[in-house]
């Protein structure tokens, strides 16, 4: 069946998303995937939630987004530390606000 991404993404909404890219991973297309979460956005919003809130892919090394959140890393096919702190921010964020409701 004929899909783009960000209906595979769009599908998580309402719980909390994150997307990391790195500038030298050109086959996961860094530019493809922050458009996915862009797009994904739309379906955020029908639950009165908010996303990366820019159409503008970020810096690199700059985390964006509400629910769904993203980073443009430097580098290349890898997780590192920058990578981790990114995502158990995101992580903590979220947590907390659902343990506060």
């Amino acid at each position: 069946l004929p899909f783009d991404q960000h209906m595979l993404l769009a599908l998580i909404a309402p719980r909390p998303l994150y997307i990391s890219s790195a500038t030298k991973d050109l086959p996961a297309d860094p530019k493809g995937e922050f458009l996915s979460a862009d797009h994904a956005e739309q379906v955020y919003r029908l639950f009165g939630l908010s996303g990366v809130n820019t159409s503008e892919q970020p810096a690199p090394d700059r985390s964006i987004g509400e629910t769904i959140g993203y980073h443009l890393r430097t580098g290349g096919h890898d997780i590192n530390a920058y990578d981790w702190e990114q995502f158990l921010d995101f992580a903590d964020r979220h947590l907390v606000e659902s343990t506060q409701r």
